[in-house]
């Protein structure tokens, strides 16, 4: 069995190869399961015109895409950067089990990748949030949740 450093040099690799390639940012991450590498992502937000296009996005979808499950419950992702909130909703509705990180967030203060403000409003209330925001129809809209619900095709997360 591998040990941690190799699959963190792994996605070191990547985001160094996208970078020199595609000119991705140097973010990137892998996902492992059972001692082999199931998903890989680099983060491509410039290159694809995707605010979402995170390495530990990129690399969840991969990964969901060859298991065949959104469910990665046993897997291990690791970050050439410590996540983003993002990234970190990301993890935990694909249950990731365990994450290492190789950068931190204070490293990429030169960049410009301030996200104080990010962490704050996460942090808000819905209501309180910078972002001016308005319950609109919930009647139907929890009509459609309660459908939902009630069928054959609800699987509980």
């Amino acid at each position: 069995m591998q040990e941690p450093a190799y699959f963190m040099r792994k996605a070191i690799e990547h985001s160094r190869k996208k970078m020199k390639e595609n000119g991705a940012a140097p973010f990137a991450a892998v996902v492992v399961k059972d001692g082999k590498i199931v998903g890989v992502g680099v983060n491509e937000v410039v290159t694809k015109n995707d605010v979402t296009s995170h390495g530990e996005v990129e690399a969840i979808r991969d990964a969901g895409r060859n298991l065949d499950t959104w469910d990665l419950s046993g897997c291990v992702l690791y970050t050439t950067c410590e996540p983003c909130e993002l990234c970190v909703a990301a993890m935990h509705w694909a249950r990731i089990s365990r994450m290492y990180y190789a950068n931190t967030l204070d490293d990429c203060a030169p960049m410009g990748l301030d996200l104080k403000g990010l962490r704050e409003t996460v942090r808000r209330d819905v209501n309180d949030r910078d972002l001016p925001s308005e319950q609109l129809l919930h009647g139907e809209a929890k009509a459609v949740l309660d459908e939902w619900l009630e069928s054959d095709e609800f699987r509980p997360f």
